[in-house]
């Protein structure tokens, strides 16, 4: 006889599970995260300098690096927002053939490393757009950042007008508004949270990127992040360092905040859209046509151009191979295919690690109410927006303090990257434990079952797809990761984001070709990935 566990006896062992489910995740931010940025803070306190915080800002031009930061990151919002538009549009509101093809030519900008991007931006603007004379400086990084974030702008605000309910438009149609008016002033304003909290997540990103400033800002263009980099690793100005570390921490904190502020731009995520969409017919195709090109020729122009100088990569027109040969050749010992072969196995085991940890939290967060889930979710948020660069510069100095045992695991590499994989992970886990029906949870446990075995037996099997997808977005988030790498990188341990950036450094046209032919290897590593994230995401969610 099957003997059933008094309801108070399973309500303490579901606290202690839930209890449980928050020391892991909690424990792997705390030391992977927290612990490098404590001793950020710590070293800000005792720079080990005569100066205090504000000269060190002084001697270095903060106030200008920061003013210029928050430009160039409000303009490249500005621009993504436009260029995105009409996909947008098409996502939100046309059904056609091919949607899966055109998910995936919006997604993977997002998710390619953006030392790829910035490779492909180059080949651009020095080949079939040289006659604008762009080649480098503000506008190249400008349209790059673009590029990188239509997708966030798309898949937000998208999903956001597909889960709209379409008889208030259709109320306004029959009192005798026209579309732009109907557009204007009812469809507008209730997309304008998703369009806040897009532009806020994208303005995250752009103010700390590293990898697109780097390549195309050519040494001229300065920002925090970059400066960062250099002050550290240039010129070994420990202090100077920190104090602009301190600086991009309080810019990062305050995205973070305009983030909350405009509401989780994600939360449509798990929702079932209205359908809205319509077939387009008769002269409908021509806007659908020029909305189509327009995504083609955005999203696919520049790596397309990248895909043809890695075989052509010299001024003199000549073709050839010798970029994708020397992929084999060896430098300093290791071979640029050696280092390919490195980074799709620390990347695996990233995503094995941010799935683990990650699913943890999200099922921490799910069970959890009130303050706790709040909690969990501005924790689980952070390390997506937090500087790769301020993160790397922190592990530099806790690594330091380290046995070099300890120092040198190879563990260190893949655990940065599964924690900049990690909120992506929850964002997609937490609204498909959402979407699992309560009803199926109660029959579960009504028949004995405990935490462990409903979750196992019920919830595990329905979030399966979901759990797919993040995993693919882990992994090709982790392949790509350049900024914090690029200080923990030596010798044996290079990723190719990491190879890529040193190639570009290095003078001569057999580097150059060697980055395009590497940077072509991680595009189409990156596509065949996002293809399967597509292939088997269900097919509701915003941004993921």
């Amino acid at each position: 006889m099957t003997v059933t566990p008094p309801v108070a006896s399973r309500a303490s062992v579901g606290r202690l599970g839930t209890l449980a489910l928050r020391v892991v995740p909690a424990a792997f931010i705390l030391i992977l995260f927290a612990w490098p940025v404590g001793a950020l803070v710590r070293r800000a306190v005792d720079v080990g300098s005569d100066a205090g915080i504000g000269e060190l800002l002084r001697r270095t031009n903060a106030l200008d690096l920061l003013g210029f930061t928050l430009f160039q990151a409000a303009a490249s919002t500005v621009l993504a927002l436009v260029v995105a538009v009409p996909m947008v549009w098409l996502i939100a509101r046309v059904d056609i053939p091919g949607s899966l093809l055109l998910m995936v030519i919006v997604t993977v900008p997002f998710v390619l490393p953006t030392v790829v991007v910035g490779i492909a931006f180059r080949a651009l603007l020095d080949g079939p757009l040289a006659f604008l004379g762009v080649g480098s400086g503000l506008w190249p990084i400008l349209l790059a950042h673009a590029f990188l974030n239509v997708a966030v702008v798309a898949r937000v605000v998208g999903a956001a007008w597909r889960s709209l309910d379409p008889r208030q438009a259709e109320a306004a149609y029959t009192l005798g508004a026209g579309r732009v008016r109907a557009f204007v002033g009812v469809v507008l304003p209730r997309l304008m949270p998703a369009v806040g909290g897009a532009a806020a997540l994208v303005f995250l990103f752009c103010s700390t990127s590293f990898g697109v400033i780097v390549i195309l800002g050519n040494g001229e263009i300065r920002t925090l992040e970059t400066e960062i980099y250099t002050q550290a690793i240039g010129y070994f100005r420990i202090p100077e360092a920190v104090a602009l570390s301190m600086l991009q921490l309080i810019v990062v904190v305050a995205a973070l905040l305009l983030t909350r502020l405009f509401g989780d731009p994600g939360g449509a995520v798990g929702a079932r859209p209205a359908e809205t969409r319509f077939r387009p017919h008769g002269r409908q195709w021509v806007a659908v046509a020029a909305a189509v090109a327009w995504t083609v020729v955005v999203l696919v122009g520049p790596i397309a151009v990248l895909a043809v100088r890695s075989v052509r990569p010299g001024a003199d027109g000549a073709w050839t191979l010798d970029g994708y040969r020397s992929l084999s050749e060896s430098v300093n010992g290791v071979t640029p295919l050696d280092t390919l072969r490195y980074s799709l196995g620390t990347a695996a085991l990233a995503m094995v690690i941010a799935l683990v940890v990650g699913l943890l939290a999200a099922v921490a967060m799910h069970r959890s109410r009130g303050r706790w889930a709040a909690a969990g979710d501005v924790v689980a948020t952070i390390p997506l927006g937090i500087s790769a660069v301020t993160l790397g510069f922190g592990y530099l100095i806790v690594l330091a303090a380290l046995p070099s045992e300890v120092a040198s695991s190879p563990l260190v590499i893949p655990c940065v990257q599964a924690l900049i994989a990690i909120p992506v992970v929850v964002r997609i886990a937490l609204p498909a434990l959402t979407s699992v029906p309560a009803r199926l949870r109660q029959a579960a446990a009504t028949l004995g079952a405990g935490p462990l075995r409903v979750f196992l037996t019920v919830e595990l099997p329905m979030i399966g797809r979901s759990l797919c997808a993040a995993g693919g977005f882990a992994f090709v988030m982790a392949l790509g990761e350049f900024g914090a790498t690029s200080f923990l990188a030596r010798a044996d341990t290079t990723t190719l984001p990491v190879l890529i950036g040193s190639a570009l450094n290095r003078p001569g046209a057999e580097n150059l070709a060697t980055a395009m032919a590497a940077s072509m290897l991680l595009v189409g590593v990156t596509i065949v990935a996002v293809v399967l994230v597509e292939a088997l995401r269900p097919r509701t969610g915003a941004l993921l």
